[in-house]
């Protein structure tokens, strides 16, 4: 098991449904691929949580071409509440912190030098 977890084991029912969806409010927007990366988790079980997180109604996922970007739902009712809570959380885990510092968010031209 990865030390990607965050400690709040039962916040919303799984460490990875936690640690996706800090990760998730942490990015803004992110797609499941990202979050196997960053998680350092298989895509199939990424999937699953986030599937799962979905159904639930906290966040929504957004057809770009074949690409499907994840984000938080805006009509989740209590979002205020949710965004305040996972903030906290992401706080106090500077693993997932230090994971996303490094985390290029766009791709590389070919060729380009580091």
């Amino acid at each position: 098991m990865s030390d990607m977890v965050v400690p709040s084991v039962g916040v919303f029912g799984s460490p990875l449904r936690t640690s996706a969806l800090l990760a998730i409010n942490m990015m803004g927007e992110t797609h499941a691929s990202e979050l196997s990366r960053v998680l350092e988790r298989s895509l199939s079980r990424v999937q699953s949580a986030v599937d799962s997180l979905e159904r639930a109604g906290l966040i929504i996922g957004i057809e770009e071409g074949r690409a499907r970007r994840l984000r938080l739902n805006p009509r989740f009712p209590a979002l205020g509440e949710l965004v305040a809570l996972l903030d906290r959380l992401g706080a106090q885990d500077a693993s997932l912190q230090s994971k996303l510092e490094e985390l290029r968010r766009r791709p590389r031209r070919a060729g380009k030098a580091l």
